[in-house]
């Protein structure tokens, strides 16, 4: 059989988005739709490419956690827009409204009174419990959990998952049924600039000219970024006028996540899906069950049913991430990559978190999936996103790791784009933040996720 030529790219285009994660696909659906509505063009303006495809990096090998905590409140209108573009089309993304449950200590007290309290003001409803009313709403949910420890709990009720090879096909779909081009197995290689502005950009199948450019290509930022000639350090000011100098603009972190098969039934005692359990317990070490060996200084785990990536059924999760530095190997990405797969100390840690917080999970080391996982994440210098322009006809779309639960981008990006007014959801993640004394400080949490 002979092969099918690839399509031929166009020579130009009005939108052109680089990259076809979640943040590229749903930023061109959105425009596209947007267009439509304003009489102002169609999804056939809207091009978007992709070294690989739909889902080939980072959102197509994500947990698929779709939750709200965040100790950022300016992150909470994000996740509220986002929980709309879930609830869009639960079949299509197929997104499952299980809800969330985070679990501290009393150190993280009043960053669980804040979290809630933003939460709700936005719209994101979540009930909070402290001390015993903590450990009767979390025993009402999970009979076997041993509550020793925990202080606080937090229930987002609005929160869920979605398996993402499931939710990057009803993303392309959307695009499709509004006439968004998508053309994988295309590799930028450079940006033709001229007068500050993007002229052309470059790839290997030929130039591709553009009104405006939306970058959002996941971990592969930082190349990008050095394409275009961008600095890769530069100075954060913050609000107290505290100066550090010279911060790297892109630091790598390997994620750490693994699957474990069920011996037996994972639901609530009303016969449900229980919600994504997560615990940061940031002065209780983590000890193998069986030997008592110290295996951590603090316990941070998170997991939830995988129904679409287990052969039977299972539980996938992970741990706080491993930082890499300003550089890493990007290819081969995630599974492909020998070099950056969990090891046995990230097994064992992850055990034993499980088996010892619930019984039915006491065999959680022996049912460990031992295969592939994980992939690798560009984090700003605040470790939150950057949404801005870059330059007057580029918008850049820097997750900073926080793409897959955050679809709402997208639709507020293309809002922006296709009217030209502010949005107030994404001013505070500007790139000036960083000069004019807003960079977002650190939080009382071990995840770079804040």
């Amino acid at each position: 059989m002979t092969a099918a030529a690839p399509e031929t790219i166009p020579s130009s285009t009005t939108y052109l988005v680089v990259g076809a994660g979640v943040n590229g696909l749903s930023t061109a659906w959105h425009l596209a739709m947007a267009l439509e509505a304003r009489g102002a063009g169609s999804g056939a303006d809207v091009l978007v490419i992709d070294k690989t495809g739909p889902g080939g990096g980072a959102s197509g090998i994500a947990c698929g956690l779709s939750r709200g905590f965040y100790m950022t409140p300016a992150m909470h209108p994000l996740i509220r827009e986002s929980f709309d573009v879930w609830t869009y089309d639960r079949v299509g993304f197929g997104f499952q409204q299980v809800g969330y449950v985070s679990c501290g200590e009393t150190n993280q007290l009043p960053d669980y009174e804040r979290i809630h309290k933003s939460q709700n003001e936005h719209g994101y409803r979540s009930d909070l419990y402290v001390g015993g009313e903590a450990h009767r709403f979390l025993r009402s949910v999970w009979p076997d959990l041993d509550t020793r420890g925990i202080d606080v709990a937090l229930h987002e009720k609005m929160s869920g998952y979605s398996g993402t090879r499931q939710a990057m096909r009803g993303f392309a779909e959307k695009c499709a049924e509004h006439g968004v081009r998508i053309l994988p197995g295309v590799t930028v290689t450079g940006y033709d600039l001229a007068n500050g502005r993007v002229r052309r950009v470059l790839t290997d199948r030929g130039a591709i000219a553009a009104d405006a450019v939306i970058l959002a290509p996941g971990p592969w930022i930082g190349e990008h970024w050095r394409m275009l000639g961008l600095p890769m350090t530069l100075d954060l000011r913050y609000a107290d006028g505290t100066l550090r100098p010279g911060v790297d603009m892109w630091t790598y972190w390997r994620l750490v996540e693994g699957e474990v098969y069920l011996d037996g039934p994972y639901l609530t005692p009303e016969g449900r899906d229980p919600p994504i359990f997560k615990m940061e317990l940031m002065n209780t070490p983590v000890e193998d069950p069986k030997t008592g060996r110290r295996l951590g200084d603090f316990t941070y785990a998170y997991w939830k049913y995988a129904a679409e990536r287990t052969r039977r059924p299972g539980l996938q999760g992970g741990s706080v991430p491993v930082k890499l530095g300003p550089v890493a190997a990007l290819e081969p990405y995630g599974p492909a990559n020998a070099g950056y797969q969990p090891g046995p100390e990230f097994r064992d840690y992850f055990a034993a978190c499980m088996a010892s917080r619930m019984t039915r999970l006491a065999h959680a080391r022996a049912n460990y999936v031992d295969r592939p996982s994980g992939g690798i994440g560009a984090f700003t210098p605040d470790n939150l996103p950057i949404y801005d322009w870059m330059l007057p006809n580029l918008y850049m779309i820097a997750d900073s790791n926080h793409g897959y639960k955050f679809t709402g981008v997208g639709k507020l990006v293309a809002q922006h784009l296709a009217t030209g007014a502010k949005v107030a959801a994404l001013e505070p993640f500007g790139f000036s933040r960083y000069a004019e004394g807003r960079t977002f400080g650190k939080t009382n949490t071990n995840s770079p996720w804040v």
